[in-house]
């Protein structure tokens, strides 16, 4: 429904005048061939009883319809109407595309939020303000708050109940798999297999990558820098058997004999180049996988592998 054209200040030219109700165009669409131009909300509602156009009968669907020219918008923006609040005692007469700023500061929108000064602080519509009752809004609204609380409280229960499921089948898996096992000790083994190829399968997707500063390692991540690693390695498909034993693996009190101190470290410097590593998406941080790295010695390696977290200097 487009605008009342008694609120116009001046003339309106005819071609900004909507076919349908006769107002001025309100969020304006016109047909794609004789581009006659329509409220949005009119031509759709025209549109939903006969697929015509209303001036000329030429066949139209809705997906058809188009955004009125860029003239058109700037003729209609440079109208001038009076505010919707003008029975209300407003007097501003306002350009038409400034009018929704207008009216969500307008002192005489009846519906403008204002706040309580009874002392409850509730905000609310300012034509309800003289038929505010302060105690019973709280009551409203503590009761509201209670049946939320009801509703998260069944919520809580019910995922309780859920958890305690999951756990009994938890359970009921691990006392079956160790049936299993008993039943056929080769179980563990084909386990065991299954759980190193999805990790070489892993590890040969990654990225290979080129330390260019082995003083740029960070022996002892702190606990933020490890968590955002462990994310990436997530992310990138790490088996989960795993996930957390790399981790573990990133601060040096977990390192080789030959990695352990910063004197063996530095004693080893020339032995870095040997490592296999790949690159942890889009961090500064390596893996060095035992399966990649069995050319390594004894004391330079350990399972599943390293994580190597750098300041700077990984390509």
């Amino acid at each position: 429904m487009g605008y009342d054209i008694n609120r116009f200040q001046g003339d309106v030219d005819e071609e900004l005048v909507c076919p349908i109700c006769t107002g001025v165009l309100e969020e304006p669409l016109q047909a794609p061939q004789c581009e006659h131009a329509f409220c949005a909300s009119c031509i759709n509602e025209w549109l939903t009883r006969q697929p015509t156009c209303p001036v000329d009968r030429n066949p139209i669907t809705p997906n058809q319809l188009k955004p009125v020219p860029r003239i058109t918008r700037n003729l209609l923006s440079r109208l001038f109407i009076a505010c919707d609040n003008a029975s209300y005692g407003c007097t501003s007469i306002i350009r038409l595309d400034m009018l929704q700023s207008h009216l969500q500061e307008c002192e005489h929108n009846p519906k403008k939020p204002v706040m309580c000064e009874q002392g409850c602080g509730l905000t609310i519509p300012k034509d309800e303000l003289k038929d505010h009752n302060c105690v019973k809004e709280l009551r409203c609204l503590v009761q509201l708050q209670q049946s939320k609380l009801t509703d998260l409280q069944t919520d809580v229960a019910e995922i309780r109940l859920q958890n305690n499921e999951l756990k009994r089948e938890m359970h009921l898996l691990k006392e079956y798999m160790r049936a299993m096992r008993v039943a056929n000790p080769r179980i563990r083994e084909l386990q065991l297999e299954m759980e190193n190829d999805d990790v070489v399968r892993w590890v040969s997707n990654l990225q290979q990558a080129r330390v260019t500063r082995w003083g740029g390692m960070i022996s002892t991540p702190d606990a933020v820098l490890q968590a955002v690693i462990k994310r990436a390695l997530m992310d990138s498909g790490c088996p989960s058997h795993i996930v957390t034993e790399l981790m573990e693996n990133a601060h040096e009190r977990r390192w080789p004999p030959g990695l352990s101190t910063l004197e063996t470290r530095q004693l080893n410097r020339r032995q870095y180049e040997n490592y296999v590593t790949k690159r942890i998406p889009g961090k500064q941080a390596v893996v060095v996988m035992s399966c990649e790295n069995q050319h390594m010695a004894d004391d330079m390696i350990m399972d599943p592998g390293l994580v190597m977290i750098f300041a700077h200097g990984v390509e």
